[in-house]
């Protein structure tokens, strides 16, 4: 009985993240977000400097539910807790970055520009 509820209990939690992840989901409407974006993505820092038109960018909603995080392929850095503030229905812009940034994410489209201590990540991908 025992494995039966812990087994039942896995089924729930992976049927709510295949549900939670969908392609539809725009991050600015869930308190819970996770998906993935393909596109173009760079990095600089100094003499390091990555750059794939076929990239892939990881994006989690942090539990608070204003902070992101942003897991690059291709041996980029992560960006994590970057926090947003919902500007209109469905655009997020980030808010109290020590660095120079754009980035703006909706269920479709993300746009990265982050420029922090010499290093520049971007990103133009869709979902």
């Amino acid at each position: 009985m025992k494995n039966l509820l812990k087994t039942f209990g896995i089924l729930i939690l992976s049927l709510f993240v295949i549900v939670s992840c969908s392609r539809d989901d725009d991050p600015a409407d869930n308190d819970f977000f996770a998906g993935t974006y393909n596109g173009s993505i760079s990095y600089v820092d100094g003499s390091n400097n990555i750059n794939t038109a076929d990239g892939k960018v990881f994006v989690t909603k942090i539990a608070s539910g204003t902070k992101y995080n942003f897991k690059f392929s291709n041996g980029i850095p992560d960006l994590n807790g970057i926090e947003f503030q919902q500007t209109g229905d469905n655009t997020l812009v980030s808010v109290g970055s020590t660095g120079t940034s754009y980035i703006k994410i909706d269920n479709n489209d993300l746009d990265i520009l982050y420029t922090k201590d010499g290093k520049t990540w971007t990103a133009n991908c869709t979902r």
